[in-house]
């Protein structure tokens, strides 16, 4: 039994765009579905959605078949939580709220074993390791983690430089719609003062050598952004397509008015 690769990590080292989808619905059904529709990465939003942990490796189990690549989105970036999603398999990490070069420091030695890095040793229960069967698992697994931190305060902006520095920091992605809160135009990942911090940050990412990410809605602003060095953007989320598709249908009916239109908030 061979360790995974993992295959995020390998896209991104193509240089070409990745294009991905937000997941918050947990049932194995909409991550199967949605690994078939053509997608590049698949994040599992555990911040945000109802995931528990037997969800996510649900997920990812749904999606092992398919060439597409699953992220997980831990609610947050303690060690304890870390070590339970690297034994389940995840590989690719985006930890939210990342403000400091000592948040980023932390992640990078939660997610390694020694001497790297102080994760703890479980194999035997690991699916990760394919309980014990993976040869060399504890030599092997600390490349295939791929670590990027999520920067999505004014804090975070202003501490960028630093946070880049961090090795073991894979890449950065940047949070529009908390970072837009934060800016003081809550609702607005549009506004023009929003837009130019994120193409200020992603000049910054782009010349330290690391990945920059984004999640944006707006196919304009998505092409402006690959443009400007974005290497992987989230581009849709189930739910919103799910709800939009569902009014969409409502509104073809014959002598149908748009009493209810589908929301295009941000997500």
């Amino acid at each position: 039994m061979q360790l995974p690769i993992n295959k995020f990590k390998r896209a991104l080292a193509t240089g070409r765009p990745q294009y991905g989808l937000w997941l918050g619905l947990p049932d194995n059904s909409v991550a199967e579905i949605a690994a078939g529709a053509g997608f590049d990465w698949l994040l599992i939003d555990h911040e945000h959605a109802p995931f528990e942990l037997r969800d996510i490796m649900g997920h990812l189990q749904a999606m092992a078949p398919y060439s597409v690549a699953p992220i997980v989105r831990p609610v947050e970036g303690s060690p304890a939580l870390l070590k339970k999603l690297l034994d389940i398999g995840v590989q690719s990490f985006l930890v939210p709220m990342v403000d400091s070069a000592a948040q980023a420091r932390a992640l990078v030695t939660a997610l390694r074993y020694p001497p790297e890095g102080k994760r703890g040793l479980g194999t035997s229960m690991a699916r990760a390791a394919g309980w014990n069967r993976v040869p060399d698992y504890l030599h092997k697994a600390n490349e295939e983690i791929c670590l990027i931190v999520q920067v999505e305060t004014t804090d975070a902006m202003t501490n960028l430089d630093e946070i880049l520095a961090v090795e073991g920091v894979d890449g950065v992605f940047i949070g529009p719609s908390d970072l837009s809160a934060s800016m003081g135009h809550i609702g607005d990942a549009g506004h023009p003062d929003v837009v130019a911090a994120i193409s200020d940050a992603l000049s910054r990412i782009k010349a330290a050598g690391k990945y920059a990410g984004l999640l944006c809605l707006d196919p304009k602003l998505v092409d402006n952004y690959i443009a400007q060095g974005a290497d992987f953007v989230g581009i849709g989320v189930d739910t919103m397509i799910l709800v939009q598709g569902m009014q969409r249908v409502l509104q073809q009916r014959p002598g149908e008015t748009d009493t209810n239109p589908a929301p295009q908030a941000g997500y």
